[in-house]
């Protein structure tokens, strides 16, 4: 047996990276397993990370100092704020990564980390103790070695039980050009624990100097200065850009002349696919009167040739993809370098997770990623990060960070996972969170940091960023708590009515026609030298103060009923009053505390009646007995 680690992390994609380093910065001892050690932070569909939710989910990691957002900065050959024009709390940052870039900047950090190891090799089965067959104690390698360890977290990505599918043809693996995890998902599927199949896919890659740029529309990056990281001080990557096609009625009679070859419609593929990122083959099928689709053509990187065409994800055989692609303007003399297809892989229902992304029953083990039945980098990363502080915590003998749906949007995910299962890949959306005005893109920082810093989870670079800051963001704060009279301001040039009266500045933030700046020359003789996306974070701030104060009740009812625990051994079937189906429900979510069983689908105002006083009996007969 190898030497012995505290945690080992089976997967190094997005979400076994950022379990690795979370736990390593925590203290931890870290073993990180990958088949291959070069490919190590490698994106293995869309070259681009953030989005509308997913943006939110990048600068929370990034919080609690994570590797995404760094690495997307370190490889971002475009940026784009999707929602631009919308308020800020649906604003998502975005940025077209580099790949080559992206995955050298994931492993260059990595590197930096003293207590993490990379262990080249295949887990090929975890290992349990003599006498506790639901306690991990270590993983055996497909070399016959072994690595001891107090924990294991499974993200193993499209890896566990990985097949590709493209028309005719069938290959074993998680990617294409590489090996499936299929002894580790014997193993878990023997292991009792509930499992399903899920499904994603990917487009071709193309040839961009076939392409006739000249015919298409193109998206040059944002004008600007924000950045995914605020330890980014600026762009510093050439920036290229983006280009629009779009199908049309020749495409899809190309598309539906191969339907019939077509393993998603033939019955080969079980596993249900991603509804907000469908194939192209599907969409023709569910949306047959649409006279075309948007095919967005992103480059992947500054010394690649090769575009992703976002929009047009396939399994068909490659000769339908080729006289698809060569249907659509700018395309007619495309070449294919590697063609799209279709990966149906292993996942466990979350359901029988709890919140650190533990599975219950066992002692040690978490899962974190696509193997928790998610789509998408960014949900992956979220999920890696909340199972590498749930492991170190534990074994650190730390409290895991407050999170909550009304403080993150990491915790909006697991919640969702954990509590309403998955039937379909889960992909992160704004309208998700029920407090989005408060869990805005801009503001991860101020909302998590601290919690990050009592986690012990910040390396020293962000505590002294993070300190700096803070002591801005407090001279801000004095600066806007001063009294000033309309008549002040009308002074000093700004828009306001002569009779709304005397008001802090932060609170007259709430007129539109007031700016952050704006105010500042009133209270301050100098201009601002200080961060300047905390001015923007200020008036935001003010902007939607009015609609957060509203919402603080809520918060605070559903703070008290978090205090009611729910114990893992209550017998729901015991309750009067429960339905055959909310039983059914709460067995597979095991709600942690009230407020959560209030989040089950189906769950009644009476039933959580039922639930309080029969946990509180519950409770008080345990307390005698003990």
């Amino acid at each position: 047996m190898r030497s012995d680690v505290d945690i080992l992390v089976i997967g190094g994609g997005h979400a076994g990276t950022e379990a690795a380093a979370v736990a390593a910065r925590m203290g931890a001892r870290v073993a990180l397993v990958n088949f291959d050690k070069t490919t190590i932070g490698a994106m293995s569909c869309n070259p681009a990370i953030g989005g509308l939710g997913k943006g939110h989910l990048v600068r929370e990691v990034d919080a609690f100092d994570g590797l995404i957002a760094r690495a997307a900065d370190d490889a971002a050959i475009h940026y784009r704020m999707l929602n631009a024009s919308k308020g800020a709390a649906v604003q998502g940052p975005r940025i077209q990564a580099d790949r080559a870039l992206f995955k050298a900047s994931i492993q260059r950090q990595l590197a930096s980390l003293p207590n993490l190891t990379i262990v080249e090799g295949e887990a090929a089965g975890l290992r349990f103790a003599p006498d506790n067959a639901q306690r991990v104690v270590g993983v055996d390698l497909a070399d016959g070695s072994s690595i001891g360890c107090s924990a294991v977290i499974l993200a193993t990505g499209t890896f566990l039980g990985g097949k590709l599918f493209r028309g005719e043809e069938r290959l074993e693996g998680g990617r294409i050009g590489e090996s499936s995890a299929l002894k580790l998902a014997d193993q878990i599927r023997g292991a009792g624990l509930p499992m399903a199949r899920l499904k994603t896919g990917t487009p071709p890659r193309l040839d961009g100097r076939t392409i006739n740029w000249a015919q298409l529309d193109v998206q040059p990056s944002d004008d600007g200065s924000w950045t995914m990281s605020p330890l980014t001080t600026r762009r510093h990557i050439p920036q290229l850009f983006c280009a629009v096609s779009r199908t049309n009625s020749e495409t899809h009679d190309i598309i539906r002349s191969g339907l019939d070859r077509s393993p998603l419609f033939g019955g080969d593929i079980a596993g249900q696919g991603p509804r907000y990122c469908p194939s192209i083959e599907d969409k023709i099928f569910r949306f047959g009167d649409r006279d075309g689709h948007q095919v967005f053509l992103e480059p992947e990187g500054l010394d690649s040739f090769l575009i992703y065409p976002n929009g047009i994800s396939t399994s068909l055989p490659t000769d339908i993809q080729m006289a698809m692609v060569r249907s659509m303007a700018g395309l007619e003399q495309c070449e294919i370098v590697v063609p799209g297809y279709a990966v149906e892989y292993d996942h466990i229902d979350p359901r029988a997770l709890d919140s650190s992304l533990a599975v219950r029953g066992f002692e040690g083990l978490y899962c974190a990623g696509q193997i928790n039945g998610t789509t998408g980098y960014e949900e992956a990363a979220a999920q890696g990060l909340i199972a590498g502080m749930g492991a170190a915590s534990r074994l650190l003998g730390r409290e895991m960070p407050a999170l909550d749906r009304s403080n993150s949007y990491l915790a909006v995910m697991v919640d969702d996972l954990i509590l309403q299962g998955v039937t379909e890949p889960y992909r992160m959306l704004t309208a998700r969170a029920e407090y989005r005005l408060r869990l805005r893109a801009d503001n991860a920082t101020t909302r998590l940091t601290p919690l990050a810093l009592q986690s012990g989870c910040v390396g020293e670079e962000r505590a002294l960023w993070f300190n700096q800051r803070l002591w801005e963001k407090q001279a801000l704060e004095a600066d806007f708590a001063q009294q000033f009279s309309a008549d002040q301001l009308l002074r000093h040039g700004l828009d306001v009515k002569r009779d709304a009266g005397r008001m802090s500045l932060y609170e007259w933030l709430r007129f539109p026609s007031v700016t952050v700046r704006h105010l500042l020359s009133v209270s301050r003789e100098t201009a601002w030298e200080g961060d300047a996306t905390l001015l923007d974070e200020i008036e935001q701030d003010g902007r939607y103060a009015p609609y957060i104060d509203r919402q603080e009740n809520e918060i605070r009812d559903i703070a008290a009923n978090e205090k009611v625990l729910l114990p893992e051994w209550i017998d729901y079937r015991a309750i009067a009053g429960l339905s055959n189906e909310m039983v059914e429900r709460l067995d597979a979510a095991r709600p942690e505390n009230l407020a959560a069983a209030a989040r089950v689908r189906g769950v009644t105002p009476a039933a959580l009646v039922a639930i309080m006083v029969h946990a509180k009996r519950a409770q008080q007969i345990s307390d005698v007995a003990a």
